[in-house]
């Protein structure tokens, strides 16, 4: 029975390789020339940490760094902008926390929106993905362009498509 899984995921090394190009900008840029600041990323946690000893160009930091991730092609809806913590002398710092995988409320709402199209498809959660199958390869593609079409807060990447 053809089927393929809904996800979203976000490409690590696309990630490092975003943050790579931000950090060698960072360091041509005139308007950072003698300020202390810095693009880092997390491993651990596939977070991006941005901070800089003047808060107001945190905001230019930001646009760089989220200039750089759209250029490789990273789906900013899964880049979540935790609210900036700034310090009383000026110093500031950001976290860019990369969503990974659908949470639970996000794979509910696929799976009902799924389930609305009428098709003989039939959906179920498993970790972290929606799983959809269905007798006919036409029914899971009009659910493929379905789910394109309709805006779910995060990027959706479908893979598995098997027959």
């Amino acid at each position: 029975m053809p089927s393929f899984d809904v996800v979203s995921e976000v490409d690590r090394m696309e990630v490092k390789n975003a943050v790579d190009a931000a950090q060698r900008e960072l360091v041509s840029r005139f308007d950072f020339k003698g300020v202390k600041a810095a693009i880092e990323l997390d491993v651990k946690t596939g977070s991006i940490l941005l901070s800089v000893d003047d808060g107001a160009r945190l905001k230019g930091l930001r646009e760089i760094t989220i200039a750089k991730l759209a250029k490789r092609g990273i789906d900013l809806r899964n880049v979540d902008q935790k609210d900036p913590d700034i310090s009383p002398l000026g110093h500031s710092r950001q976290e860019l926390a990369i969503k990974q995988g659908l949470e639970g409320d996000k794979a509910k709402e696929i799976s009902k929106a799924v389930k609305a199209l009428g098709l003989k498809v039939q959906s179920a959660l498993q970790d972290r993905q929606v799983r959809v199958t269905g007798t006919k390869r036409d029914d899971l593609q009009q659910v493929i362009a379905a789910l394109r079409a309709g805006d779910f807060g995060v990027g959706l990447n479908f893979t598995n498509f098997r027959d």
